[in-house]
């Protein structure tokens, strides 16, 4: 089966820029309203309970959520970027992944994350990955999303000081919501932020919770 461009696209790019990435950016979560939004979903799940990042990247909210007392790991579609967060973080569990398949077993996560993930997904895949996180929460389980708010795609030939092609999409908030409810995630908060330094739109944030529990 041939691999969708989209998919070796953004793996490509991410090793590339992988240890620039880790470099550039602050292992400290940024703005603030981003760090209250991590820890309001840290506190609604509850310490000590099993989550996972899906596009964790180097793994820096992987380990803030850990700082916030969950029990974290991180998947990436990069083992460039898996590569970093592994030897940066050895005290947490990373591997390589796609959202587009099983990110595990199902209703076995209290909590997921996907922090700026999903805006390198085509958009007509989200449906079926939202699906499957739902199966991958247990009832009452909490899903956070982060992403550029918009309606729009940029395809992208520089990061982080490198040459790259891959795309990034903005992304409505009120569709992610449509979309999330059908796949029986019931949205409890969406926030919206102003942009904030070099970013160029709005930011969004959705809290979702699986029925039950």
């Amino acid at each position: 089966m041939v691999e969708p461009r989209w998919l070796s696209e953004t793996r490509d790019a991410y090793d590339t820029v992988a240890e620039d990435y880790a470099r550039l950016l602050p292992d400290v979560v940024e703005p603030p309203l981003d760090r209250a939004v991590l820890t309001a979903f840290a506190e609604t799940v509850g310490p000590g309970r099993p989550v996972l990042e899906v596009g964790c990247g180097t793994g820096r909210v992987t380990a803030h959520l850990r700082r916030l007392g969950l029990d974290v790991a991180g998947v990436d579609l990069s083992p460039g970027m898996v590569a970093v967060a592994r030897r940066t973080h050895p005290e947490l569990r990373f591997d390589v992944g796609s959202m587009t398949e099983p990110v595990a077993t199902d209703a076995s996560l209290a909590g997921l994350v996907a922090w700026y993930s999903i805006i390198h997904l085509p958009p007509e895949l989200l449906p079926e990955v939202f699906a499957g996180f739902h199966r991958a929460l247990v009832p009452g389980g909490h899903l956070l999303l982060a992403v550029k708010a918009g309606d729009r795609v940029d395809r992208r030939a520089q990061a982080y000081g490198h040459a790259v092609a891959y795309d990034v999409h903005w992304l409505p908030p009120e569709r992610l919501a449509a979309q999330l409810t059908a796949a029986g995630l019931a949205v409890t908060a969406t926030l919206l932020r102003a942009p904030v330094g070099a970013e160029r739109q709005p930011q969004a944030f959705l809290l979702a919770r699986r029925a039950g529990g």
